[in-house]
């Protein structure tokens, strides 16, 4: 599953997109394309969802088929640009709605255990307007999530985070580079 998050089909994260998907695509992988903003899906969770929250015989209702295509994954791939130090909304909002109690995770004796352990290899491919230097002293909120949050649901054996940073300097080369970057780590993954 490639979990994309940026509305506009110009921009460098469109580009690493494509690249993902030709790259998994060209290994045999079948890949579930999940743009989010082609797809239309709402970020905002509504009371009625935030009530049921730990209701986990209810609680898959309003967002049942993006619980399946997760379910049914894999390999989750995040490609998405990283906006003042945190993730697109509609991302935000995905991991809200969708990564449940029951679903993500599960309470057992008031801790946390993963519910997502099929989901063998995680990655996320991001762009930062920033320098990295500016992301650590942020304390890279994303970073922090894939790599502690999304990987104690899902264990994987692969996990790999792949970021652009100082996105507003870099020329047409280092986008180049990065793009080949990301095309070789998705050969590997």
């Amino acid at each position: 599953m490639v979990l994309f998050a940026h509305p506009c089909g110009e921009s460098f994260s469109a580009a690493l997109h494509v690249r993902v998907l030709e790259t998994l695509r060209a290994r045999g992988w079948e890949v579930d394309d999940c743009d989010l903003n082609a797809e239309g899906f709402d970020p905002v969770l509504s009371a009625a969802e935030r009530r049921g929250y730990h209701d986990t015989d209810g609680n898959i209702d309003p967002v049942a088929s993006y619980v399946d295509r997760l379910r049914r994954a894999e390999a989750l791939v995040l490609v998405f640009p990283v906006w003042n130090f945190g993730y697109p909304a509609i991302l935000k909002g995905f991991f809200d709605r969708v990564f449940l109690p029951g679903v993500s995770f599960r309470l057992e004796e008031g801790r946390v255990r993963p519910n997502l352990t099929h989901i063998r290899r995680l990655a996320a491919v991001t762009t930062y307007g920033g320098t990295r230097r500016r992301a650590f002293l942020a304390g890279d909120p994303p970073r922090r999530v894939v790599k502690r949050a999304l990987w104690h649901v899902t264990r994987p054996r692969r996990l790999r985070y792949l970021a652009l940073y100082d996105m507003n300097r870099a020329d047409a080369a280092r986008r180049g580079r990065f793009l080949e970057r990301v095309g070789r780590e998705m050969e590997a993954l």
